[in-house]
């Protein structure tokens, strides 16, 4: 599916709507250039579970817990990850595998510990259609 946005509230919108329907185990991974619109897609999304929390980007912490939402949040940004065994340090399956929902920006860092079954979303710019406009695409990904 593919999802066109004109403004940050478009972008939040559909993080939002995405959010509230996740389900507890889902896994999202979330591409794209900085400055894209990452940030704002999760405040959506954690917005759409329920969490009323100020939402940031753990950069320097890799993952920040929400758990006053409808279902636990984990939000990892593995942006300054220096070598995938950090993520084992962490807990990282822990969270994978638990009954919460997980969303990792920067996700194709780690591509070779992602679950096999997750949900990607790409957010890509186009500088011709607007400074605002955002091309959002979202596909299941099946596999072991």
């Amino acid at each position: 599916m593919v999802r066109e946005t004109y403004s940050e509230q478009e972008t939040f919108e559909l993080g939002k709507e995405i959010g509230e329907h996740a389900k507890g185990g889902e896994v999202f991974t979330l591409e794209g250039d900085l400055g894209v619109g990452k940030t704002v897609f999760t405040k959506g999304f954690a917005y759409g579970l329920g969490v009323r929390d100020d939402v940031v980007s753990p950069t320097f912490t890799i993952v920040q817990e929400y758990e006053n939402g409808r279902l636990p949040f984990y939000h990892f940004d593995v942006y300054r990850i220096g070598a995938v065994e950090e993520m084992d340090e962490i807990g990282y399956e822990d969270y994978i595998q638990g009954e919460g929902v997980c969303l990792i920006e920067w996700a194709n860092l780690i591509e070779e510990i992602l679950p096999g079954e997750r949900t990607q979303i790409v957010i890509e710019k186009d500088l011709e259609k607007g400074f605002d406009y955002r091309k959002i695409t979202i596909s299941q990904v099946e596999g072991s």
